[in-house]
């Protein structure tokens, strides 16, 4: 099984997923299938695929009204990914500050 993290990072690594989620982001209510299909030059089916990486991630969650499905995007779940690269944020400032220390004594 997949860690959050990972699952997160195969959502957001293909652009057509990208860009589907921002559309959910931008629209700030649910989206259908098919209003999202109709943004993207691919067929539903390949929407859909996209969109149940995306739910699988978190990153999108789907709620079943009648025959059509409904699409919300879930942007907290992004926290996940903002705090595994703050960590390496801070690793760098270390280094790069302890570079720069090292530069400085031997100047």
């Amino acid at each position: 099984m997949q860690d959050k993290i990972t699952k997160l990072f195969k959502a957001i690594a293909d652009p057509t997923r990208r860009d589907i989620f921002h559309a959910l982001v931008l629209a700030a209510s649910a989206l259908s299938i098919t209003q999202i299909s109709n943004q993207f030059d691919m067929t539903r089916q390949g929407v859909t695929k996209h969109i149940k990486t995306l739910e699988e991630a978190g990153l999108v969650y789907i709620k079943a009204q009648g025959r059509e499905r409904f699409c919300n995007a879930n942007p907290k779940e992004l926290k996940e990914v903002n705090k595994w690269l703050k960590f390496y944020e801070q690793f760098w400032d270390d280094k790069l500050g302890q570079l720069g220390e090292y530069l400085d004594s031997n100047a």
